[in-house]
């Protein structure tokens, strides 16, 4: 599992250890993993071109004593010093000693940061706040323009390290070196868009780029504030059937959606449902026909939720139009929940918070337009702190929330906790059904067991990979991609990894 820390946790561990090493030593182990990272996107050092772009704090440092020992491997290297009377004293001595030297700061300047090989962005270390200072976006338009590889110094100048908010202008990287532990910005968009290829270099935290499955770690002094689980993790997760197991061992899952209108959501949600690891399907709804077209495994019933028969966990709001009733029905009842699409907006905030009273967990499933209306905020505030938005929304519904998404995040009941941030998936997901199915799928590994920040998790890990695997460049529809979902099961469960 990826786990990502807090800027105050990582400055904490750094204190720490700097404490216990001679003075300077930590910067030296961040600049070898920065030259050394640098080296191999160049290829060939000798002759190449390195400008960097030098602020006032350690971060610029970094870039110095990295540029350093790039100019000694026979690279060209020229630094401009965003604040000349504050940079880093010891690492422009070494720059200079190396055969490095300052550029000038006006035309010819840009010029060099434009015909460069490759630029170091040293501006703003992962304690800088609210985008880039006016001075300083003329170089990053410039190196935005320029030909070659912008590399940032643990996180893209203008970003911000903690929430991945992006409130300005900020560096755009090709490659991000990050040291000693990853930072959550660098897993969530917007930010994420402007990182690229993230290289990790340990200097010996103790915090590191990786943590155990399920351990459960809370929000605070020294915890994970990010994790993203991987293949082996969501491998340990997924339910397998045992010897003695039945259809009705293994798990139903109802699933309460579409309508009249929308016959379709039911189909795809039970489409996802059905490869979700639970042993059979129940539908209720008004889309029973279509559904057996499609699904004659399904048990239908036209008999309401409270009257279907035995399930482990219900699936209500994809396609429900109005149908507030049966929203009500299934938040009644005492097993797992989860609430999609028009559920969302027809579930009262005290039916919800009672369940988690109860104990009953409940899953919410909201893209950002549907966060948004919840939360009485527009659209683009959603999206712009994603990290914000699920765990208020979390904290409010006393439920946990899958927020959907360009970066699809997990929070647990509350919003404490760390958040799950998804790392799969393909902008060809965007597209209409894509989140019936992925409903359906969540709801299945509900009945199956899996508590609802994992069964959040896995799903949309699962349905990312289908969608890559279903869009392999090219748009796909989201039936392909509840077809692909058992490739999707068994690319993690076969990667050796997972094995081992």
């Amino acid at each position: 599992m990826r786990t990502a820390y807090s800027v105050e946790t990582v400055r904490a561990a750094e204190r720490e250890l700097m404490a216990r090493l001679p003075e300077g030593a930590l910067m030296q182990r961040a600049a070898a993993g920065l030259a050394a990272a640098c080296a191999d996107v160049l290829g060939r050092v000798y002759g190449s071109r390195v400008v960097l772009l030098v602020g006032s704090g350690d971060n610029g440092g970094d870039a110095l004593y990295a540029g350093a020992r790039l100019a000694r491997r026979g690279a060209g290297v020229r630094a401009v010093l965003l604040a000349p009377g504050r940079a880093h004293a010891g690492g422009l001595a070494a720059l200079r000693r190396a055969g490095g030297s300052v550029a000038e700061a006006g035309a010819s300047g840009v010029r060099l940061v434009e015909q460069a090989d490759l630029v170091v962005d040293g501006i703003v270390g992962i304690g800088g706040k609210g985008g880039l200072r006016e001075e300083a976006v003329p170089w990053a338009e410039a190196a935005r323009r320029g030909r070659g590889v912008v590399v940032a110094v643990d996180l893209p100048s203008g970003v911000d390290a903690d929430t991945g908010e992006v409130r300005g202008a900020a560096v755009r990287a090709d490659v991000t070196v990050t040291f000693g532990a990853y930072k959550p910005g660098l897993l969530i968009d917007p930010a994420r868009e402007y990182t690229g290829v993230v290289r990790f270099v340990d200097i010996g935290l103790g915090l590191g780029p990786v943590g155990g499955a399920g351990a459960g770690v809370r929000a605070g002094a020294g915890a994970a504030q990010v994790e993203a689980l991987q293949h082996a993790d969501v491998a340990r997760l997924l339910p397998v059937p045992a010897a003695e197991s039945d259809k009705y061992r293994r798990g139903v899952v109802g699933i309460a959606a579409g309508s009249a209108r929308y016959p379709g959501a039911a189909v795809l949600a039970v489409a996802g449902a059905l490869r979700g690891g639970a042993g059979a399907v129940r539908y209720v709804g008004p889309a029973g026909g279509a559904v057996l077209a499609r699904h004659p495994e399904t048990l239908v019933s036209e008999r309401g939720p409270a009257r279907a028969g035995r399930v482990q966990a219900w699936v209500v709001g994809p396609g429900a139009g109005d149908d507030a009733a049966t929203v009500g029905e299934v938040l009644a009842a005492d097993v797992p929940v989860l609430i999609d699409a028009d559920g969302l907006r027809l579930a009262e905030v005290g039916a919800v918070r009672g369940r988690g009273a109860r104990g009953v967990p409940t899953l919410m499933t909201p893209h950002a337009g549907e966060a948004a209306a919840l939360l009485g905020v527009e659209r683009e505030v959603v999206e712009s702190g994603r990290l914000a938005a699920a765990r208020e929304l979390a904290g409010r519904y006393g439920a946990a929330v899958l927020l959907k998404g360009s970066t699809t995040v997990v929070a647990e009941a509350g919003g404490g906790g760390a958040v799950r941030v998804n790392p799969t998936g393909t902008p060809w997901l965007a597209t209409a059904g894509s989140g019936d199915v992925l409903s359906g799928l969540g709801g299945s590994l509900l009945a199956a067991g899996l508590s609802a920040v994992d069964a959040g998790s896995v799903a949309a890990y699962l349905h990312g990979l289908a969608g890559r695997f279903a869009a392999e460049g090219a748009p796909a529809s989201a039936e392909d991609v509840a077809g692909r979902i058992p490739e999707a099961w068994r690319s993690v469960v076969r990667a050796p990894a997972a094995r081992g």
